[in-house]
């Protein structure tokens, strides 16, 4: 029962096959396995590619099944269609396309595998390549808010430059009235006189006003301090917002671009063995002698050639014999004078008919 289910994968006609030897029945039970078994390993590796993309297992294994099915379609046909000849070259260039397109095939099976089986060192392609884009991620969206949080800095800077340049001049206003108190600089009078008393209030006067400049400007730093603080926050919930995307950057094409970073020997190696799987039954007929089922079929296919020759050959006699037949016969019948005579009467009929309808028409028209 498997041989006959490996004999039906193979495309022969099994009742052409039944008559051949266990051998040539053994050959294309095993070239019926091998497009089993790779329709079987297509199914396998298109689940996988698609449950990357769906996330689905049960999408994936109901397309994967499709694919798996038309792989077989396709193999069954290539095997199939292949027939052997007596010309080796002949025989090459007729399975030529499908070689080629077994090499297509073996490129979309291999690779999903190729992704699954360097799965780990996928994986850390990918880690580092999100770590990159994280690092480009958060610099691209600074550079939305650094412009703005430099201005609110300087700000700051300005502001605390303006109580230092009013704390200066207000040191600068008590050593000059402690100098005159000392009798070291001014009137260069020691005691508190009138001078010294009205430096002592243009210090006061200042200190007033750098205690005032340090409250307005403390408030204003606060306020500057909260924007810069909000514009914070804001970048990091833009960051934390975007990271899911980059954490989510693991799809079909990020891995299939993830496995062209990687060394391409192994990569290589596990194409050629798909490539050798796929087209080992068509190598096998190609390299095969004609057997006993070749020869069957090609003898089924001359039959068939034959009568179908015969059958259009007879039929165009049929119709030639037909037509002269048919010239004999109307020749006979231009010397039949009753035949002449009747279809003279018919004729005066006709025109009689024509001149009454023509008559009556003039005459409804007048």
């Amino acid at each position: 029962m498997l041989q006959n289910f490996f004999i039906l994968c193979s495309g022969a006609d099994s009742e052409i096959l039944k008559t051949c030897s266990k051998g040539e029945q053994n050959k294309y039970a095993g070239i019926g396995a091998t497009v089993f078994f790779t329709a079987v390993m297509a199914f396998i590796a298109s689940s996988y590619a698609l449950y990357t993309v769906f996330d689905t297992m049960y999408t994936a294994i109901f397309f994967g099944l499709l694919w798996g099915l038309l792989i077989f379609n396709l193999d069954r046909f290539i095997v199939s269609t292949i027939k052997k000849r007596d010309s080796f070259k002949h025989e090459l260039l007729q399975a030529s396309p499908r070689i080629v397109l077994a090499v297509i095939i073996a490129v979309v099976i291999s690779k999903p595998l190729e992704m699954k089986i360097f799965e780990k060192e996928i994986n850390q392609v990918l880690l580092e390549q999100k770590n990159e884009l994280t690092l480009a991620n958060k610099d691209q969206i600074a550079q939305q808010y650094t412009p703005a949080v430099e201005k609110l800095n300087q700000d700051i800077a300005n502001l605390k430059d303006e109580i230092a340049t009013k704390e200066a001049e207000t040191n600068a206003l008590y050593d000059t009235y402690i100098a005159e108190a000392e009798g070291t600089a001014g009137t260069k009078l020691l005691g508190k006189g009138p001078v010294y008393k009205e430096k002592r209030e243009k210090h006061d006067a200042a200190l007033a006003e750098l205690q005032t400049l340090k409250i307005a400007n403390t408030e204003k730093i606060a306020g500057i301090e909260s924007q810069i603080d909000a514009l914070n926050i804001e970048y990091a919930d833009t960051v934390k917002n975007t990271q899911p995307i980059i954490d989510g950057f693991d799809g079909l094409m990020a891995r299939i671009n993830a496995l062209g970073e990687l060394p391409w020997f192994p990569s290589f190696y596990i194409f050629l063995l798909f490539l050798a799987i796929e087209t080992s039954p068509i190598i096998a007929k190609l390299l095969a002698p004609k057997g006993e089922y070749d020869i069957k079929i090609e003898e089924e296919e001359s039959i068939l050639a034959a009568w179908t020759t015969q059958k259009v050959s007879q039929r165009k006699l049929i119709i030639s014999t037909d037509n002269d037949m048919n010239q004999h016969i109307f020749e006979d019948l231009k010397t039949e004078q009753e035949l002449y005579d009747y279809k003279k009467k018919k004729a005066e009929e006709l025109l009689r008919l024509q001149a009454d309808k023509f008559h009556d028409i003039q005459v409804k028209n007048l």
